[in-house]
């Protein structure tokens, strides 16, 4: 079972929208990985609660919010504004950087549907820099062609094998990114990665993404661990 958040917060983004958060804090993290959700999913789903919890073991902390209220996401239009969404977590990350628990540390953004094209978009456009972000099972594409070109965070996408149409929306957007990039697809699963074993891989996948690129690199020898 999940376990409970550390803390839950409320960002205000706007005059009239504030968003709500779930932190989860272990002893001594190595970064914060900040959850993008839209199009539907929200910081209470399954399955971002997992891989929460994997990335706690990891010694990562978790910013679970969502980027639209609750009214907001009454309104498909908005839960697909890239744009929107994007801008919102900039406002999330700049909160979190301002905030002692995250001084000094590495930040990381994940993002699944709409939330991979606005954790893109916010990191090719954000004031500081992102470590790494991770896509599961998203649509990188609709952050646009020009901001994929200025991605420079590392960035891991996760799709499902048997999730055609998204992972060829993948493999253009993947083509499209200019820093360090991987595809890895989860042989036999959907979009919702519901098949035996699925999520724990995307797990796996993703929390050793955002530990090797927290992680300085071994003295002497300039490599990243699991490089």
């Amino acid at each position: 079972m999940f376990e409970p958040p550390a803390s839950s917060v409320e960002i205000a983004v706007s005059p009239t929208a504030t968003l709500v958060a779930d932190l989860l804090l272990p002893a001594t993290p190595i970064g914060w990985v900040l959850f993008a959700h839209a199009s539907g999913s929200s910081r209470l789903t399954p399955r971002h609660r997992q891989l929460a919890r994997r990335l706690h073991r990891s010694r990562i902390a978790t910013l679970l919010t969502d980027l639209l209220t609750p009214r907001e996401e009454e309104d498909e239009a908005r839960r697909l504004d890239v744009p929107l969404l994007a801008a919102r977590l900039r406002l999330v990350t700049q909160w979190l950087r301002l905030q002692e628990m995250a001084a000094g540390l590495p930040l990381g953004y994940f993002g699944a549907g709409a939330g991979a094209g606005a954790a893109l978009a916010a990191a090719a456009e954000g004031a500081g820099p992102i470590a790494a972000v991770v896509s599961r099972g998203g649509l990188p594409d609709l952050a646009g062609p020009q901001l994929l070109a200025r991605v420079q965070a590392p960035t891991l996408l996760l799709v499902g094998g048997h999730d055609v149409q998204v992972l060829d929306l993948n493999r253009q957007a993947y083509a499209q990114l200019a820093g360090s990039k991987h595809l890895h697809v989860v042989q036999g699963a959907t979009h919702l990665f519901e098949e035996a074993g699925a999520m724990d891989e995307v797990a796996h996948e993703a929390s050793n993404w955002f530990v090797r690129h927290f992680t300085p690199p071994a003295a002497g020898n300039g490599r990243r661990p699991g490089a």
